[in-house]
């Protein structure tokens, strides 16, 4: 009853309708946002906890984007059943004013609650009607308010937005209870004035519904020009556009009449026979004639299109024909005598989705999908790796040929290229090696590169199959090549076309590391060109902008030159850096928020000239924090993160490398982790590196604490101690010192504790300094300014032996990371252990 004590005080129920409510003795995991008209409007933020409501108020209402601060203002605790209260306080009451439940589900934490809570970080999900996903909850450090200022903060993932997105306050303002607006809770007028308005509002007038579009009756045409999209640098915003998947596949369009089916690709090749499924499918329409705009793809295990496999499906082996291939129709251009082309978009699909009801989701033919929010369907779409959005106009009639009616944003660059030559194999006979690649300006042919990966041995023996008869004894370009260009090639005639994926042009015009992806054979050499990106107007993006699917901004930071290559042997560039990262904050962050940091920064790649940095400097992004310590000298200043958007700030500034200190800023004096680093010389194998961490493991839990590993990027590893922190660094660094001095000491032919690199042949260097003030190490998740871009990764003491020291890459770290059932490093922050006294273990689980 005393937790409620501050709430009944404030309240006479005599006079208001609020629950008086008690402690509940149930554990619940209930959260409510309630959308509060008083004094001023503002959003009260509630989470079950212990029997009540922990509130805070919440002014200007949650941000669906991640990295927006909204000041979350500590009140008294509510009891359980004011989650369900919705309607008016009288005036003169506390909080007199309107009542609406805005938003309602369920809340799960992702650590101790009590601990997070008690020092002001409380990380958790939600699960509700509106508000999902990860989201955080910090304590202010220095509040001069009364009560407890908080800052509420949306978790970047899958159900955040972009900066120009809707507001999901705006977008979603009624009640989940009942759905009513404030107005109608508080039995006012003005909702029923408003909706007379908009009513009056919507009815055309005579003269706009003698002007309104209509279908044209006629017969169906033969043939139809498809529209087609111009790619642009960013996804259009705005309630004139509609977003879909861009399906990797071939367009088609479907002549239906009768019962008969004509599949028709967009240089007019009639591809009925390849597509037996879909041809049957679309036969069985309840229509008499139609005309359908749609794509035909392959779909994998997850539904992702994938055109690699498409080509195998149309390949030779299978005599061309793609039994199994899906058709996502996207527009309905004629039915049963209309020409529904000069309806609007928003109209023809809505008649689509008709007539698709019974089959939109399986089967063969299905309806695709449109969202009315771009910027974040373009992350959602890139992170299930599908290869980008096509945006259109609502609005406007069907129009043919190249226009800006409909756009198109990539995830990746890809586009077509004209097969001009090929290398032979060096590993098979009879099969190509690499390609040639050009494309059409104006009706010269330009040399645009070579790509040499993507194929597969039948693949490559197949191009030089297809590829050998269009021989010629000359290059088909209209310029000067070198000889290097020229070098081994076996030139052919500029008749086929190849899809290909790539990483950016070069200054003088050359693909970046390319990999084939197949064939095109529904386009005419002639027609591929160089596709540019082009910058919609604000009129026709409808304002402002928003993410780029190049990557000149993530997580609300703007990276200037996305496409630099930062790791050459990867072909990594800084926007693929900034993306790893967002794709694994909830596994880096916890290990790296408000830890000072040393950085390591390579602004010009991993090869160039690298650099430390422990201090801010010019031009420094505001997301990266500055804090003044205090040092035996008297201040410093260090660099901390509080969110991805520090991080991804630092990619902006070149940094390759984080490294952080065992001591966070609460408390730098006494360390919270002891970290052994295990370096091993020259020859001494990975297995003897496994039997160091292991002593190392068992030393530990012979004083009493438990430990955790991780590989550092290098050749050795990182054994990691937790401590609760209390003893001061003098003392971490005697014990870290006794300890590593006695296994050298115990075994000298295998362990050293000295850094002179003659010293260190054939035996493990065991660095024990990183148990400093000041000393750091590589944080968990960090990349390496080294070959391949490894990661430093924690790993399971089960599954040491089985890796490699630097075989996790942010190439290939993401699917450990989705693969793994449990964090090997799950408990590290829950263990409550400090360092022996006297020799004696000291140890308790939380």
């Amino acid at each position: 009853m005393a937790k409620l004590a501050t709430y009944r005080a404030k309240r006479d129920f005599t006079k208001t309708s609020e629950p008086k409510g008690a402690t509940s003795r149930r554990s619940g995991s209930s959260f409510v946002v309630q959308k509060h008209d008083a004094s001023r409007l503002h959003y009260d933020f509630r989470l079950e906890m212990d029997g009540v409501l922990k509130s805070w108020a919440v002014a200007k209402g949650p941000s669906l984007v991640p990295g927006e601060k909204r000041l979350a203002v500590e009140v008294e605790d509510h009891p359980v059943d004011y989650g369900d209260f919705e309607g008016t306080i009288p005036e003169g009451q506390y909080g007199g004013g309107t009542v609406m439940l805005w938003d309602r589900g369920t809340w799960t934490p992702e650590g101790d609650p009590h601990e997070d809570y008690a020092t002001g970080r409380l990380s958790f999900r939600l699960d509700g009607e509106k508000l999902r996903g990860t989201w955080h909850l910090i304590r202010m450090r220095h509040p001069r308010e009364k009560r407890s200022s908080w800052l509420l903060i949306k978790g970047d993932d899958e159900h955040a937005r972009g900066p120009d997105d809707p507001d999901i306050l705006e977008e979603a303002p009624l009640s989940v209870k009942t759905g009513r607006s404030l107005d109608e809770i508080a039995g006012r007028k003005a909702a029923k004035k408003r909706a007379a308005k908009k009513k009056a509002q919507a009815a055309p007038s005579k003269a706009q519904a003698r002007a309104k579009p209509s279908p044209q009756a006629g017969p169906m045409p033969d043939k139809v020009e498809p529209c087609l999209a111009t790619l642009v640098e960013e996804v259009p915003t705005g309630p004139g556009w509609i977003h879909e998947v861009k399906w990797d596949g071939y367009r088609l369009l479907a002549f239906v009449a009768d019962g008969r089916v004509r599949l028709v690709t967009r240089n007019g090749k009639d591809w009925t026979k390849r597509f037996p499924g879909i041809a049957g499918a679309l036969s069985a329409l309840p229509v008499e004639s139609a005309i359908l705009d749609g794509e035909a793809v392959m779909l994998d295990e997850n539904g992702v299109s994938s055109f690699a496999a498409l080509q195998q499906a149309l390949s030779s082996e299978t005599k061309g024909v793609a039994s199994d291939a899906v058709f996502y129709a996207f527009d309905l251009l004629y039915r049963d005598g209309d020409d529904l082309r000069p309806l609007p978009l928003g109209e023809r699909k809505a008649r689509l989705a008709k007539l698709l009801a019974k089959s939109r989701k399986a089967g063969p033919v299905r309806y695709s999908e449109h969202r009315t929010q771009g910027g974040s369907m373009i992350r959602t779409v890139c992170r299930k790796g599908l290869e980008g959005v096509v945006s259109k106009r609502v609005d406007l009639p069907y129009r043919g040929g190249r226009n800006e009616d409909w756009v198109k944003t990539k995830c990746t660059d890809e586009q077509e290229f004209v097969i001009a030559g090929y290398v032979p194999s060096t590993a098979y006979e009879n099969a190509i090696g690499s390609l040639v690649l050009g494309y059409y300006d104006k009706d010269r042919l330009a040399y645009a590169g070579r790509t040499g990966t993507g194929f597969t041995r039948d693949l490559a023996r197949d191009l030089f199959r297809r590829l050998r008869p269009l021989r010629t004894d000359r290059p088909p370009f209209s310029g000067r090549l070198g000889a290097q260009q020229r070098r081994g090639v076996v030139w052919v005639r500029p008749e086929l076309i190849g899809q290909v994926e790539f990483r950016g042009w070069t200054a003088d015009g050359i693909v970046r590391h390319a990999a084939f992806k197949g064939l095109r054979e529904d386009k005419d050499a002639k027609d591929v060109t160089r596709e540019k990106r082009h910058a919609l107007s604000a009129s026709e993006s409808g304002g402002a902008k928003t993410m780029s699917a190049n990557g000149t901004a993530i997580a609300g930071i703007a990276l200037t030159h996305p496409d630099r290559i930062l790791w050459e042997d990867q072909g990594l560039t800084k926007q693929e850096l900034a993306g790893f990262y967002v794709d694994i904050a909830e596994w880096l962050l916890p290990h790296l928020v408000d830890r000072p940091l040393t950085l390591i920064r390579c602004p010009s790649g991993a090869k160039k000239s690298c650099f430390v940095q422990r201090h801010s400097w010019a031009g420094l992004s505001d997301a990266v924090h500055r804090e003044t310590v205090r040092d035996e000298g008297g201040e410093m200043d260090v660099l901390t993160v509080g969110d991805i958007r520090g991080v991804v700030a630092l990619v902006q500034a070149g940094v390759l490398e984080m490294h952080v200190w065992g001591a966070t800023l609460a408390d730098l004096d006494r360390p919270d982790r002891l970290i052994f680093d295990l370096d091993p010389g020259e020859g001494v194998p990975w297995t003897r590196v496994v039997e160091g961490a292991r002593a190392i493991r068992e030393r530990l839990k012979a004083a009493g604490l438990e430990s955790f590993v991780k590989t550092t990027g290098g050749k050795g590893v990182h054994v990691v101690a937790p401590l609760t922190p209390g003893a001061p660094w003098d003392e971490a660094l005697r014990f870290s010192r006794g300890l590593a001095q006695a296994m050298a000491a115990d075994e000298p032919d295998r362990y050293t504790t000295t850094s002179v690199k003659r010293e260190r042949a054939g035996r493990i260097f065991i660095d024990y300094l990183r148990n400093n003030r000041e000393a750091s190490a590589v944080a968990p998740y960090s990349t390496r300014a080294r070959p391949g871009a490894p990661v430093s990764t924690p790993v399971s003491w089960e599954e040491l032996a089985d890796v490699a020291p630097n075989g996790f890459t942010v190439r290939n770290l993401r699917k450990r990371l989705a693969s793994l059932k449990q964090d090997p490093w799950a408990d590290i922050g829950r263990l409550d252990q400090v360092l022996p006294a006297g020799g004696k273990a000291s140890k308790r689980r939380a």
